[in-house]
């Protein structure tokens, strides 16, 4: 087995369409994924956080940069090169209606995963898809069941044991748990923690979410209009954050006690278009400490501890919040 990061990925870039319309979807992003490490990208909707999971799989292609997995570059690979590939990284979607498909029996869509890659059939195929309904909490006999059958976090179990059909080495989970109600998010969170443990993957976890991220990462990476703003240990971001906009994403989180005075400055307006970023700095227009000096230059990653650096030229605050 390498000794290189299960994924490593530096100065990813993708672009869509032509100029005067090309948006700057994801731009100079590098960090790694080690094995059974669970790393969350954080951020609000248009920063980049899902492009970034379908690149690494490459479900998209790259504008620029690599992504390596276990320490071959896979962005050049041919889709027959890639093959083997595909059954070591799996991805769980956001909308569990839209991602099962209606017309097939629930042992079907897990079973085009084992059948694509030749891994049981016949009477070993189903009792496999048995097997995996009871690992993600439901039942063998559900097998034979439609997709409409079922709950939203019953059909988010589904998809979570198709990923889990050819044991992935790594999983990406983009935003899993925000299109269900809140009392079954918990449920299935805990159900993915479960399975990290038991099998040992590394998971790419996705969310707008910095509690949900705090609570199921290792680490985390900070995404602002396709760029990185501050990446660490989950404790170390979330206890001591220095970029202005990790901060901003703390104090817009939920307190137990909603009179409680506010430490920091809630983030105002709104995130700006990928078609036209802020020269320099691309968080500078809502930034609360923007200078001059942000407009001129994309800023350097600063240290800010062991494995904590973070994208800013002013001196922030470390203190918990």
């Amino acid at each position: 087995m390498s000794d290189a990061p299960l994924v490593k990925v530096r100065g990813l870039t993708k672009h869509f369409g032509k100029a005067p319309a090309l948006v700057h979807a994801v731009e100079d992003v590098s960090f790694e994924i080690e094995r059974g490490e669970v790393v969350g990208l954080v951020g609000e909707s248009g920063s980049g956080k899902s492009t970034i999971g379908r690149l690494i799989l490459r479900a998209l292609d790259l504008t620029a940069g690599a992504v390596a997995f276990e320490g071959r570059e896979i962005g050049g690979l041919s889709q027959r090169d890639l093959r083997p590939l595909r059954r070591r990284m799996q991805m769980v979607f956001q909308d569990p209606f839209a991602s099962l498909n209606p017309r097939l029996k629930v042992k079907d869509i897990i079973g085009e995963a084992l059948d694509a890659h030749g891994l049981a059939q016949g009477p070993a195929r189903l009792r496999r898809i048995g097997e995996l309904l009871e690992i993600v909490g439901l039942e063998a006999q559900h097998a034979s069941r439609f997709p409409h059958e079922f709950s939203g976090g019953q059909r988010q179990r589904i998809g979570i044991a198709r990923a889990l059909a050819v044991e992935p080495d790594l999983i990406v989970a983009d935003e899993p748990v925000s299109a269900l109600d809140v009392s079954v998010q918990a449920q299935v969170l805990n159900l993915l923690q479960g399975l990290r443990q038991r099998f040992g993957m590394a998971m790419l976890f996705i969310s707008h979410d910095l509690d949900v991220i705090e609570l199921m990462c290792d680490r985390i990476v900070v995404l602002y209009l396709g760029r990185i703003m501050e990446v660490g240990p989950a404790e170390e971001v979330c206890r001591r954050p220095r970029h202005p906009y990790t901060q901003a994403l703390l104090a817009a989180s939920p307190k137990p006690d909603p009179d409680a005075p506010r430490t920091r400055q809630l983030l105002q307006g709104d995130i700006p278009s990928p078609l036209a970023p802020p020269s320099g700095c691309v968080f500078r227009t809502r930034c609360p400490l923007a200078s001059e000096a942000c407009a001129r230059a994309v800023p350097a990653m600063r240290s800010a501890g062991p494995d904590h650096r973070f994208a800013c030229i002013h001196e922030t605050e470390q203190a918990d919040p």
